[in-house]
């Protein structure tokens, strides 16, 4: 009896020595946690969102096929992208063909698709680096039959000047008040020219001439100490080209109502003053391809290399 009572008195020891702590919830939770490696309380969490996504996103493909599709839009034709008048005209043109400059004209000329007059042009791709300072294509040339646009010169000059000016064809003449007209914006003119000494006072309105190309510039001739003869030459048909980002020169050389000796000796002279302002600085092939066009008209390939040896042979 004594042992069996000794026995029972060491079991009870034993327990109470090493009493077994009741594994909670998050006991097990945060072994589970420490154990799973990659699947830490972040992942939990993040896995737990995921799938939140993924039932809002079934939810939502579910709602949206029950509500009424819209239209699916139509991408146009690269082939039918103009109108019938375009399409008709281009015609008379073969695309893959490049043409003499009288032909060329007379084609651009006869596929006019516009009511009113249209404006004849020339575009003209130049193998030079517009981004180089020594590659910048620039000037005038005076185009013996103009372009067929009435110019409204204004010169910034007064008195005696200011009368001489007008003489000569200049539209509006004089200082303050076209200073003042500037400052409010009223421009009524296409061309303003100036002498030397004008230009400080032009300074105070230069943003808003300049973002309309309306500041004089002694490279394009506007600024000068010979006013009335700039204006005498501006409505001669006298105008400014210059190259774009993309390396191309965009000249209008008549009007379709032109006859077509007038549109040559016009395109003559323009293409003329494109290889006089050829930079010393240009390498390989300066003049890479010439096209002329109407408004709004298909553009007709000339053959530059016969035009440019005829342009030669002239000189």
């Amino acid at each position: 009896m004594a042992k069996s009572t000794n026995q029972s008195e060491d079991q009870k020891l034993t327990t109470i020595e090493t009493p077994v702590e009741p594994e909670t919830k998050s006991n097990a939770i945060d072994e589970h946690i420490t154990k799973a490696g990659k699947h830490s309380a972040k992942a939990l969490r993040e896995a737990e969102a995921e799938e939140a996504r993924q039932i809002a996103k079934a939810e939502r493909i579910a709602s949206d096929d029950d509500a009424p599709k819209a239209p699916r839009r139509q991408m146009p034709n690269p082939l039918h992208q103009h109108g019938k008048k375009y399409r008709s005209a281009a015609e008379k043109i073969n695309r893959n063909q490049t043409y003499e400059l009288v032909e060329a004209l007379k084609l651009a000329v006869g596929s006019a698709t516009t009511k009113f007059d249209s404006t004849v042009e020339m575009h003209v791709n130049l193998g030079v680096d517009p981004r180089q300072a020594d590659q910048m294509v620039r000037a005038t040339v005076t185009l013996p039959h103009g372009t067929g646009k009435t110019l409204r010169v204004a010169a910034y000059v007064d008195g005696k000047d200011a009368e001489a000016a007008k003489n000569a064809g200049a539209d509006i003449a004089g200082t303050t008040e076209l200073l003042k007209d500037i400052e409010s914006g009223k421009l009524n003119f296409d061309l303003l020219i100036a002498p030397p000494a004008g230009m400080t006072t032009l300074g105070k309105v230069a943003k808003i001439l300049g973002p309309r190309g309306l500041m004089p510039n002694p490279k394009a001739g506007t600024v000068t100490t010979d006013v009335a003869g700039a204006v005498k030459d501006a409505k001669a048909g006298k105008v400014e080209f210059r190259i774009d980002k993309q390396a191309i020169v965009h000249q209008a050389v008549g009007k379709v109502s032109f006859k077509p000796e007038q549109l040559l000796d016009n395109a003559n002279a323009f293409l003329g003053a494109i290889l006089k302002a050829k930079p010393s600085a240009a390498k390989g092939t300066y003049i890479k391809a010439v096209t002329a066009t109407t408004s709004m008209g298909p553009g007709v390939k000339i053959d530059t290399a016969t035009t440019i040896a005829t342009l030669s042979t002239k000189k």
